[in-house]
C-alpha cells in the first residue's frame, strides 16, 4: 500500500479522499489547533498521526522510504495575492524564505522523497500576479527529480456539487513525459457543447436533503430581520442580486449589475452545484439555501462532499472557515487515484 504524508491539512478534506483512494496516511501535518482537533476526533477514519505544530519545525525524513509513498497538500493561498510576496531569485533559494510555504512545500519534497507528490491551490495561483512564483515552485520540484502536470480544473466536472475551481499539480518521480490530465466525466447541462456524452452537474439537492428538519437547524441561519432579507427572499433560485430584477411584480430594491460581489445574495437551486463554499463569508455572501435561510454546518459540509458522520471542532465561525478552505473529499479521491495510478 502506498504510504501518505499530508501537510496543510487543515480539517482533512483532501485527507478523507486519500484515504478513499485507498492510501495508507501516515501523519497529518496541521499548525491550526482547531483543524487539528478534527483531525483527531476524526482518528477512526484517516487513522494517522496528528501533529500540530510549525511546518518548520518537522523533519520529513523520517518518512523517507524505498516503499511508494506520496506527499499531499495545500499551502495557504493568501500569499497569492500579494505581488513581490517571495524574494525573487534563480538559484533555487525559494525554501529559505520564511514567509513562503510553498518553499516548506520542497524542502517536504526534497528531504521526504516520495514517490510522488500532490499540490492543490486557489486558481488564482496562475494570476499574472502570482505566476512567476508559481513557475518557480514547479521548476524547483523538477530540479528535484520530478516530472510535473500542472492541471486547473472545476470540482463540478468530478461529480461534486458544487464550482470549485481549482490549480493540482502531479509530480512523479521519474524523467520522461508529463502524466496525463485527470478526465473529468461531468459537465454543465447549459453548455450544451460541452457535454459530448458527459453526465450532467451533480445539483446539491440530494446532497442537502438530509439535513433539512428542525433537529439540524442552528440559531446562525435565520437571517429574517436582516439588511437585505427582503431582497433575498425574493432573488429566485440559482440566481444572485442580479435575478432581482428578472422578478416579475417585485417592486422592492434592486442593484446595478456589478455593483456587488457576485455570490452577493447567491441563493442555491436543488437542481445545480452550489458556487464555491467561503472560508469566511461576509453576512450577505451566499450560497444561501432557497428557503432565504443560511446553510446548516452538516449542509456545508455535504457539499464538500464530507462524509456524513465526519464530526469538525471549534466554534461556528472555525468550522466555518475548517470546511470553506477544504478540498471536496469526493475531488481529492480523483486526484489522488489519478497520482498513484501513475507512480513509478
Amino acid at each position: 500500500m502506498v504510504k501518505c504524508v499530508s501537510i496543510f491539512s487543515g480539517a482533512g478534506g483532501l485527507d478523507v479522499g486519500a484515504h478513499q483512494a485507498g492510501v495508507d496516511i501516515v501523519a497529518c501535518i496541521e499548525n491550526d489547533a482547531d483543524a487539528a482537533q478534527t483531525l483527531r476526533i476524526n482518528n477512526d477514519l484517516l487513522g494517522a498521526e496528528v501533529l500540530e505544530k510549525d511546518i518548520q519545525e518537522v523533519d520529513f525524513r523520517v518518512w523517507s522510504s524505498s516503499e511508494p509513498s506520496i506527499l499531499i497538500g495545500g499551502p495557504p493561498c493568501q500569499p497569492f495575492s500579494k505581488n513581490g510576496y517571495w524574494v525573487k531569485n534563480d538559484n533555487r533559494l525559494i525554501e529559505h524564505d520564511p514567509r513562503n510555504m510553498l518553499g516548506q512545500f520542497v524542502r517536504a519534497l526534497t528531504e521526504m522523497q516520495p514517490s510522488g507528490f500532490l499540490f492543490e491551490n486557489v486558481e488564482s495561483i496562475l494570476h499574472p500576479t502570482n505566476k512567476s512564483t508559481f513557475e518557480a515552485f514547479v521548476k524547483e520540484a523538477e530540479a528535484h527529480g520530478y516530472t510535473c502536470t500542472v492541471f486547473k480544473t472545476n470540482s463540478a466536472d468530478f461529480g461534486v456539487p458544487q464550482k470549485r475551481k481549482r490549480v493540482f499539480v502531479f509530480g512523479v518521480k521519474r524523467a520522461g513525459a508529463p502524466i496525463p490530465y485527470p478526465e473529468g466525466t461531468y459537465a454543465d447541462p447549459k453548455k450544451p457543447e460541452k457535454m459530448n456524452g458527459h453526465t450532467p452537474y451533480v445539483g446539491v439537492g440530494e446532497f442537502i436533503a438530509p439535513y433539512a428538519g428542525p433537529e439540524f437547524s442552528e440559531p446562525q441561519e435565520d437571517a429574517s430581520g436582516g439588511t437585505y432579507y427582503q431582497e433575498l427572499l425574493h432573488v429566485p433560485s440559482g440566481r444572485n442580486y442580479i435575478g432581482l430584477r428578472d422578478v416579475d411584480g417585485y417592486g422592492g430594491r434592486t442593484f446595478r449589475p456589478g455593483g456587488r460581489f457576485w455570490n452577493f445574495l447567491y441563493k442555491l437551486h436543488p437542481d445545480e452545484p452550489s458556487i464555491t463554499i467561503a472560508a469566511q463569508p461576509g453576512p450577505w455572501v451566499g450560497p444561501f439555501h432557497w428557503s432565504s435561510r443560511r446553510l446548516r454546518v452538516p449542509e456545508i459540509a455535504a457539499i464538500q462532499t464530507f462524509p456524513k458522520d465526519y464530526r469538525f471542532y471549534g466554534t461556528r465561525r472555525s468550522i466555518q472557515k475548517q470546511i470553506g478552505n477544504a478540498v471536496p473529499c469526493l475531488l481529492g479521491r480523483e486526484m489522488v487515484t489519478h497520482l498513484i495510478k501513475h507512480l513509478p
